[in-house]
């Protein structure tokens, strides 16, 4: 599988950490920065990261920002994106399995080491039930998608 990733400097050294931890399991890894931790902007990675899934250049992705929050918030901005916050292995597995989550977001100043390389092998071994009542669900998200534009 492979997988993009990026994060602000606030996510930097756990993003590194992480970097190493997917080469060791045998995934095909897509950094797209930070490469310091100077103070960055967390969309400009969320931008990428989404990007790279958009256009199936990886099948998921993984934002690291401080919190998680700001990093989830714009990638869930550009269409197609699934992202959430999760900092537990449940959320995460159960967020590919039943919503299609296709971004992961993790807080580094919230989430340590071992705990998050734990979430990111839940979400990257889950797989879509794809059930009925969960494509009924992934629709009318796309429905909102085509429909809801913002105006002026």
């Amino acid at each position: 599988m492979k997988v993009v990733i990026g994060a602000d400097h606030g996510g930097y050294h756990l993003k590194n950490s992480l970097l190493d931890f997917l080469l060791h399991h045998g995934y095909e890894v897509i950094d797209v920065g930070a490469y310091d931790d100077e103070p960055s902007d967390y969309p400009d990675y969320a931008k990428a990261v989404a990007e790279k899934v958009i256009n199936s250049e990886a099948e998921r992705g993984i934002l690291i920002c401080g919190s998680g929050v700001g990093a989830c918030i714009a990638a869930n901005k550009f269409r197609g994106i699934r992202a959430a916050v999760c900092h537990d292995t449940y959320s995460a597995r159960q967020g590919v399995e039943d919503d299609d989550m296709n971004i992961l977001c993790l807080g580094a100043r919230v989430v340590g080491e071992e705990l998050a390389k734990e979430v990111v092998k839940a979400f990257l071994s889950a797989e879509f039930k794809a059930l009925e009542r969960y494509q009924k669900r992934l629709q009318k998200i796309k429905e909102f998608e085509r429909t809801w534009k913002k105006k002026g």
